[in-house]
């Protein structure tokens, strides 16, 4: 009766969260797969990686700061990512920040400032493990394929479901369980995702461990769950999930926010992720992306919430998403005053410039199917996104329907 009472709307309005992948594996500096990727034995990573990832710096209310300063609703950590060291004071491993490295639990500073935020708390969990005797194979290509034994399987899934209930039970309410790693795919048990729910009631729980579950995420992909759907797709600021030192390959503001836009467009969230140092703080690189994103985030709060899914998908210049009666053209190739959009079926009645709220002039040509819209900012004006408010008469509708995307070769 719980489960069925617990409200989980707050999931699809929040339309935007943190994602931080932090462990030993940022020492390295070479992404948060480089113990499976360079072979490293189990002895060696903790001599050179966990017993020098010292956290001296970690201080997650500054993250939270950040998130709230970026627009982001949610905050997700990695509680265990697959090198299995645990950032708070397990009792099934001495694999830990308490036995090792900062020597103190990083989870609770961090649940707690999320919480004294007004965000949503979410923890990531592996399911797999490369430093557990029971698991098949630390250095597979992507993921071990079967277990030694039934044996070695029953023991290492009471070992994750035990590392599970102590998430669960220890730092209050966890709004979200983000599993990652559930491989082989035999670990995959309903039964610990119902205890999870026992224990958490108003959890949201990702696909990744199978049924049940709440929502459906995609990685490094922006790709839309069917309508009715609860989904997200979660996405990098470079090439890596965790601290890399060497990659400069930073997304910018506007790609941050064309992200957004798409995934709105279809009535999905957005989990961007950061990767902080070994010592806790944060790229530079990170935050001032996040920040800039996050003013433009907060100039324009109207058209996030409460979305509907956009019939509009047919066009190259903007994003199009939609709210009851008003649908919003969002030109991320900002420049030209006057545009054309070319597959709104119903009346125009008005055209605002969200952002600064001054009308704009339009003109629309109903027997061609066509929009003009002219006086539209410039880049010193608006020079990320410039989002155009258009109130319609009835239901927003498309002119075409697209049934798929197909290139004849």
């Amino acid at each position: 009766m719980a489960e069925a009472l617990a409200d989980k709307s707050w999931f699809q309005e929040a339309h935007y969260g943190m994602f931080v992948h932090w462990g030993p594996y940022a020492v390295a500096g070479r992404g948060e797969w480089v113990m499976n990727r360079e072979r490293i034995p189990a002895a060696e990573y903790r001599e050179k990686y966990v017993q020098n990832f010292r956290a001296e710096n970690y201080d997650p209310a500054a993250w939270v700061r950040l998130a709230v300063e970026a627009g982001m609703k949610y905050v997700v950590l990695t509680t265990r990512h697959h090198d299995g060291f645990c950032l708070w004071d397990t009792k099934t491993s001495e694999n830990n920040a308490m036995n090792f490295g900062p020597r103190r639990d990083l989870l609770r500073p961090f649940a707690d400032a999320v919480r004294a935020a007004g965000l949503k708390l979410g923890f990531y969990y592996s399911g797999a493990d490369w430093t557990h005797p029971d698991y098949p194979d630390a250095f597979a290509r992507d993921w071990a394929k079967g277990w030694q034994s039934p044996e070695h399987r029953a023991r290492f899934i009471a070992y994750y479901k035990a590392q599970l209930r102590e998430l669960m039970t220890q730092y209050g309410k966890v709004d979200l369980l983000w599993y990652d790693g559930c491989s082989p795919a035999d670990m995959r048990e309903p039964a610990a995702n119902l205890m999870v729910r026992e224990l958490q009631p108003h959890i949201m729980i990702n696909n990744r461990n199978g049924e049940p579950c709440d929502f459906q995420c995609s990685e490094q992909t922006i790709k839309p769950a069917a309508e009715g759907t609860p989904w997200e797709a979660c996405m990098t600021l470079n090439d890596n999930w965790g601290y890399h030192a060497s990659d400069r390959n930073w997304k910018r503001a506007g790609d941050v926010l064309g992200m957004l836009l798409e995934t709105r467009k279809s009535g999905g969230n957005l989990l961007l992720n950061v990767g902080p140092k070994a010592d806790g703080t944060i790229p530079a690189e990170t935050v001032a992306i996040l920040r800039e994103a996050g003013a433009w985030i907060r100039r324009h709060e109207e058209i996030f919430p409460g979305v509907d899914r956009s019939p509009f998908t047919w066009n190259n210049s903007s994003k199009l998403t939609v709210r009851g009666n008003t649908i919003y053209v969002n030109f991320e190739k900002v420049g030209p005053r006057e545009m054309c959009v070319a597959d709104i079926r119903n009346r125009v009645l008005s055209a605002r410039h969200v952002g600064s709220g001054r009308a704009i002039p339009f003109e629309q040509r109903m027997n061609e199917g066509r929009l003009f819209l002219r006086e539209l900012p410039g880049r010193e004006e608006e020079p990320l996104v410039a989002t155009i408010a258009l109130a319609v008469e009835g239901k927003p509708q498309s002119i075409a329907t697209q049934e798929n995307f197909w290139i004849p070769t």
